[in-house]
């Protein structure tokens, strides 16, 4: 359990009104912020997405048709019937419904790139959730593909937007790692995994942003849905925090933040 009050508070109900996106009578389409969890909590329904998604609705259960990592902010999309729940999921299964991400990561990535390995869980490391590159294909692995696009290389740092081929742990995460140019903010898989440690035993530590540079990583889900006219799609506006390290680290002004983003 994360013991960090001041950055993962309960939801309110004015706050999550606001990070609706969309909402008719099969889906809950949300703009979830990058503190808070998908899955219920043992703190209650205003401690999770989906908690205060059934309490806002006033139903027993809902289904959670996509969802994000703790830290990644961004689309996610919550069915109110099984009906609703199996049209999305089927489609995300098939690759019809497809995600884009905008990310944040350390050096400056000029090309795009196309990472296409295998994934499974590191044997190494004192974290169990954490996911790592196998040299060779296990019965356990899952392939995984993703497509990095810079958008802006400047000042040591890339944004960029990238593309989930699969649907995998952690995958851009990882990915990121592997190639050298590790997530903004990242805490598992950066230079030093003993910070994700720390952090989910005492909360946060203002000494880590310097090394870090955010609070969280650097990940939103921008855009979820069918491609071209096959069906709903739903974009969320990339994060303040985001915002904010564009302008104050990469130099990023209004104009040139509007056209990046285009």
């Amino acid at each position: 359990m994360i013991n960090e009050p001041d950055f993962a508070p309960m939801v309110l109900l004015e706050d999550f009104k606001d990070w609706i996106l969309y909402e008719d009578d099969h889906v809950l389409v949300l703009d979830k912020p990058g503190w808070l969890v998908c899955h219920p909590s043992k703190n209650g329904p205003w401690s999770s997405l989906v908690g205060a998604a059934k309490e806002y609705l006033g139903l027993e259960s809902i289904h959670l048709a996509s969802r994000l990592d703790r830290e990644t902010s961004g689309v996610v999309l919550l069915a109110k019937h099984r009906k609703a729940a199996s049209h999305w999921q089927k489609a995300i299964e098939e690759k019809r419904v497809k995600r884009r991400y905008l990310a944040i990561v350390r050096g400056e990535l000029t090309e795009e790139v196309t990472v296409s390995n295998f994934l499974g869980n590191d044997p190494h490391s004192d974290v169990f959730v954490k996911q790592r590159v196998l040299e060779h294909k296990t019965n356990k692995a899952k392939k995984a593909e993703t497509l990095y696009i810079p958008v802006l290389a400047r000042n040591g740092h890339t944004f960029c937007r990238v593309l989930t081929l699969t649907g995998r742990k952690h995958q851009i995460r990882v990915h990121a790692q592997w190639m050298g140019y590790p997530l903004v903010g990242e805490k598992l898989y950066g230079e030093d995994e003993n910070i994700y440690l720390k952090f989910c035993q005492e909360g946060w530590k203002n000494e880590w942003m310097e090394s870090l540079g955010m609070r969280r990583q650097a990940l939103h889900g921008e855009w979820l849905g069918f491609e071209e006219e096959e069906g709903e799609s739903f974009t969320a506006k990339m994060a303040g925090d985001m915002v904010s390290f564009l302008q104050n680290v990469l130099e990023v002004d209004g104009n040139e933040l509007e056209l990046l983003l285009k």
